[in-house]
C-alpha cells in the first residue's frame, strides 16, 4: 500500500474509534518526593502494583544485546515459555526466534505464543507452521472486524518473555530486521529492555496470562508457570500492567505520580510525544520548581503512522520548551526506547509511549525500579544518547512554518495517538 494510501485509511479509520478515548479527570497530585519511602506505596495504592523485593535486573541495549540474551534463555528453557509481542514481522531474526522456540516445543518445552493482530500482520505463514508443527501453542490477539471497527484499540502492546517461570523480559522491543544493531544505524531502532529474575518474574508472567485467558480462555497454573522464586539480588521493583478494558489508567498514574515526585532532575526517553494537558503541565511544574527537565524523542520516522503522531507531537512542544523542558531529538537512528528516570533513583522501563494511545487504549506493561544502579545506568544511556542528538529550541520551534497547519489538522485525533 502506498504511503498516501495508508494515510487515508488511517484518517478513516481513526474518527470511527475516537469516542472510546474517553477524557481524564484533571488529578491533584500529592506531595511524595521520589526519595520518600511512600512513593512505592503510592504508586502500588494507584496502580495496584505491589513493591517487589529480591529481583536482579540487567540493562539491555538494543538488539546486539536484547536478541542474544533472549535466545540464550530461550534455548536453557526446560518446563515453559510464555512469549508476547505486538510486532512481529518477517527475516533472519523472526525466523531465529521461531527455530528457537520450535526446538524447545519438539524438547517437550510447553510454549504459548501471543502476538497482537494488528502490529503482527507481517508475521509469515512460514513462522506460524514452523511453531505449530512442532507442538507451539500459537495465538494472534483480538484479531480485526470490519463490522466492528472499534477493534482498532485496545492492542497488546505488551513485550513478555519468560522462561520457566523464572527469567523475565520486557520493554518495547519487536522481532524484525530493524530490531537488530546498535541502536546508532540508520534504518534501525534504538532500544531498551530489561532482564529480570526474582519475586517480580511471577507478576510479568501475571501479565502475560491476563492476556492468554482473554484471548484462549485458559487459565494458566501451576509450578511449571508460577514457581516458588528466592531472591536473585537487591533490587526492588514494580510491574505495572495497564489495561484498557475497565477504562484503568495505571500506567497514566505511574507516570503521573513519578513525574510529580522529581525534586532535582527528569530524564524521559519516548519516540511519541503528545502528553495531555496534565502530564505537560507536571513537566512544566518541575522545571518551575528547579528540576532539570530533559525529553529525548524521535528524530526519524519511517511509517505513516508515525509521521501523523510525529506531527501532532510537534504542536505539544511549545508548552514544554516554553516552560522550560529541554527537549532533543535522536538522530543516529530510529529511536523506540521507552524509559523514564527520576532524581538518579527511580526509574521505569516498558511498552508504554507518552501518548494517550498507551494510557488508555492499549495494554501496556512497565516495570518500575527503586534502585539507584539501575537508575544510574539509565541516567549514563540517556546521556550517551544526547551525543547523538540535537536540541529543538522554543525559536526553533517557533519558526517551524507551514508544518503547523498540519498539526491543527490532526489535534481532533489526538487522543487516538
Amino acid at each position: 500500500m502506498k504511503p498516501f494510501s495508508r494515510l487515508a485509511v488511517l484518517l478513516l479509520l481513526l474518527p470511527a474509534v475516537a469516542g472510546c478515548a474517553q477524557p481524564r479527570p484533571h488529578y491533584i497530585v500529592p506531595d511524595v518526593p521520589a526519595s520518600d519511602a511512600s512513593l512505592a506505596r503510592t504508586i502500588e495504592a494507584h496502580t495496584l502494583s505491589p513493591r517487589i523485593p529480591g529481583n536482579a535486573a540487567t540493562i539491555l541495549l538494543d538488539g546486539d544485546e536484547i536478541f542474544p540474551a533472549m535466545l540464550a534463555a530461550i534455548r536453557r528453557a526446560r518446563t515453559t515459555i510464555t512469549f508476547t509481542t505486538y510486532l512481529y514481522e518477517d527475516g533472519p531474526l523472526a525466523d531465529e526466534v521461531a527455530n528457537a522456540l520450535a526446538e524447545r516445543c519438539r524438547a517437550g518445552v510447553g510454549v504459548n505464543v501471543l502476538v497482537d493482530a494488528v502490529g503482527s500482520h507481517r508475521m509469515s505463514d512460514h513462522v506460524r507452521t514452523t511453531l505449530r508443527r512442532s507442538g507451539c501453542h500459537v495465538e494472534r490477539f483480538r484479531p480485526l472486524n470490519p463490522l466492528d471497527m472499534r477493534r482498532v484499540n485496545r492492542r497488546t502492546h505488551r513485550r513478555i518473555l519468560v522462561i520457566d517461570g523464572r527469567v523475565g523480559f520486557t520493554g518495547g522491543s519487536g522481532i524484525g530486521a530493524k530490531w537488530t544493531g546498535n541502536g546508532r544505524q540508520p534504518g534501525r531502532w534504538r532500544q531498551t529492555d530489561v532482564r529480570v529474575e526474582g519475586p517480580i518474574v511471577r507478576h510479568l508472567q501475571a501479565a502475560f496470562a491476563e492476556l492468554w485467558r482473554e484471548r484462549t480462555g485458559m487459565l494458566l497454573g501451576g509450578d511449571a508457570y508460577f514457581p516458588d522464586l528466592a531472591r536473585r539480588g537487591d533490587v526492588v521493583a514494580q510491574c505495572v500492567r495497564s489495561s484498557p478494558a475497565g477504562g484503568s489508567s495505571e500506567a497514566y498514574n505511574l507516570f503521573l505520580l513519578s513525574l510529580e515526585s522529581a525534586r532535582s532532575s527528569i530524564n524521559i526517553t519516548t519516540p511519541y510525544f503528545v502528553p495531555d494537558r496534565r502530564i505537560s503541565e507536571a513537566l512544566v511544574n518541575a522545571a518551575r520548581r528547579g528540576v532539570k527537565v530533559s525529553v529525548l524523542i524521535a528524530g526519524q520516522v519511517d511509517n505513516t503512522v508515525d509521521r501523523v503522531v510525529r506531527v501532532a507531537s510537534r504542536q505539544a512542544l511549545g508548552a514544554a520548551l516554553r516552560g522550560g523542558v529541554k527537549v532533543y531529538e535522536y538522530t543516529a537512528a530510529l529511536l523506540h526506547a521507552k524509559t523514564l528516570v527520576i532524581d538518579g533513583t527511580w526509574a521505569s522501563i516498558g511498552s508504554a509511549n507518552l501518548d494517550n494511545r498507551s494510557f488508555a487504549l492499549n495494554h501496556e506493561l512497565n516495570v518500575a525500579f527503586y534502585d539507584a544502579t539501575v537508575a544510574g545506568r539509565l541516567d549514563d544511556v540517556f546521556r550517551e544518547d544526547l551525543e547523538f542528538a540535537r536540541e529543538v529550541t522554543y525559536d526553533a520551534w517557533r519558526r517551524r512554518g507551514a508544518g503547523r497547519v498540519f498539526e491543527w489538522f490532526f489535534l481532533p485525533l489526538r487522543n487516538q495517538l
